[in-house]
């Protein structure tokens, strides 16, 4: 329960605020059942927004300690000559010959001997028909590779195909470059 908001407690409100007093400390100096809620909520009705400086508790600022930075690098050689500065050519990928696509194997379907009632853990659920006609099932063999047969699973699962043929090395490379 809280208590009500008197005079003297807006006032000291309104004072302890633009002090730069958190809500928090403020709910402490008035007492009496005030949370810090209740003083967030009050400022905001009064419409004090503006404050002196936000509160800071005090801390102890310490300094840890960095060792001195060491050269990993040993040092260029100075000939007496000024050097230009050397201009870094991007990496330029091979041309090579895109890689056609692996065909997919033709599967000719057959009506499925699996409805969804009776597709059991291990039978292949590679979908055959349409879904919306009476007609629809799932292929039902054995399953060898994941959820599909064998001959469903290569359809399914094909390997990835790189798509400009660029090198993982050269990609990254092209960020910093």
């Amino acid at each position: 329960m809280t208590a009500g908001w008197t005079e003297d407690r807006v006032g000291a409100l309104k004072k302890l605020w633009l002090e730069g007093q958190s809500a928090s400390q403020i709910a402490k100096q008035l007492g009496g059942g005030v949370t810090r809620n209740a003083v967030i909520g009050k400022v905001h009705r009064l419409g004090l927004s503006g404050r002196a400086t936000p509160s800071q508790p005090a801390r102890t600022t310490t300094t840890a300690f960095r060792p001195a930075k060491t050269r990993t690098t040993p040092p260029k050689q100075d000939y007496g000559q000024p050097s230009a500065p050397r201009r870094i050519e991007a990496v330029q990928p091979r041309p090579t010959a895109p890689v056609p696509p692996t065909p997919l194997p033709v599967v000719v379907e057959q009506p499925g001997t699996a409805t969804v009632l009776t597709l059991g853990a291990h039978m292949c659920k590679w979908p055959i028909g349409d879904p919306s006609s009476r007609e629809f099932s799932f292929c039902g063999r054995r399953a060898s590779e994941g959820v599909y047969c064998g001959e469903h699973a290569r359809v399914a699962y094909q390997p990835a195909v790189k798509k400009n043929g660029t090198s993982e090395l050269t990609r990254s490379l092209r960020r910093y470059i």
